[in-house]
């Protein structure tokens, strides 16, 4: 196992950071899991061999930590990001100025490939403060590491997820689901396929240095995408459109209690087609064929079903 090359995976205990990890270990990577709480993530020694993959403790805002967690690695994976501040300047302090310490730290570290995970809508013009960050957060990275790979994925599924899974669960309870922006459009991408691409794109030298957008074969509107769920249930539900000024109105009230479940920066982000850009390099460029939703999700959305397992 000493002869293992090293891969470090900041923010790896996360959805997507779990199939990168096992990823990553199966093609004979030693793997680091740098995490703020590693005790809570301790199962995760379990995707690997005996002594495979270790946590460390080490939060993007300390350079000295993210220096011990990136030395002697030969590929780092920066998947660190929020999608609602608990502090005012948590965008750009974990998505930005986290992202380009990670990537200087590499860079001096001689780190041979850094893989970047942005989202598609990161833009520096975007009024969303999130999408602002992401677009800091390429930039810096690409200054700091020329070569790094930039990856963009639309909303990820899998199993975990928090899309699918959380209108499946309000379809069992509530007699209408809330449609926010209905015709903004979405392309759902599989985890296993984001985790394939991260692999790949370390992998390739054909990868350094290039952004990709990843998005599944489907692209539905939010309205498409509710219904579909709503039939998976096997439930009767209504869509209940919510005009702007009210989900503004809830927005505001909701993201300042506990777990935020709604934000007005998100509703920013609703507001516009989240899918890849025509002729933007994506998953096929990587050699991946894109999995449909049809063939994952119904799979897990049969616990919310009636009598569903």
């Amino acid at each position: 196992m000493a002869d293992q090359p090293i891969a470090t995976v900041f923010g790896g205990s996360g959805f997507i950071g779990r199939q990168i990890v096992r990823r990553l270990a199966a093609q004979g990577y030693h793997v680091r899991i740098a995490v703020r709480a590693p005790d809570a993530a301790d199962k995760l020694r379990l995707l690997g061999d005996v002594g495979q993959i270790i946590l460390l403790r080490a939060s993007v805002t300390n350079p000295a930590a993210i220096a011990r967690a990136v030395a002697g690695a030969s590929v780092v994976v920066n998947l660190v990001g929020i999608l609602a501040e608990h502090r005012p300047g948590d965008f750009m302090r974990l998505q930005a100025e986290g992202a380009g310490a990670i990537a200087r730290a590499s860079a001096a570290a001689g780190v041979r490939r850094l893989i970047h995970i942005s989202a598609i809508g990161a833009n520096a013009a975007s009024p969303s403060r999130y999408a602002q960050s992401k677009a800091a957060g390429e930039a810096a990275v690409l200054a700091a590491f020329p070569t790094a790979t930039i990856l963009r994925p639309s909303i990820v599924f899998g199993p975990d997820d928090g899309f699918f899974n959380r209108f499946a669960s309000m379809a069992m309870s509530a007699p209408a689901l809330p449609l926010i922006e209905g015709n903004s459009k979405f392309q759902p991408v599989y985890v296993g396929d984001v985790a394939a691409a991260v692999v790949r794109a370390a992998s390739i030298d054909g990868a350094a240095g290039r952004i990709y957008e990843l998005g599944g074969p489907d692209i539905l509107t939010m309205r498409a995408l509710l219904s579909w769920i709503i039939a998976q249930t096997g439930r009767r539900r209504w869509l209940l459109p919510v005009p702007s000024w009210l989900a503004r109105l809830q927005a505001s009230v909701l993201e300042r209690l506990p777990g935020k479940l709604l934000t007005r920066d998100q509703l920013l982000l609703l507001g516009v087609d989240n899918v890849v850009t025509p002729g933007q390099p994506g998953l096929a460029e990587l050699g991946i064929t894109p999995t449909p939703i049809a063939l994952v999700v119904p799979a897990y959305l049969a616990r919310y079903r009636p009598g569903g397992r």
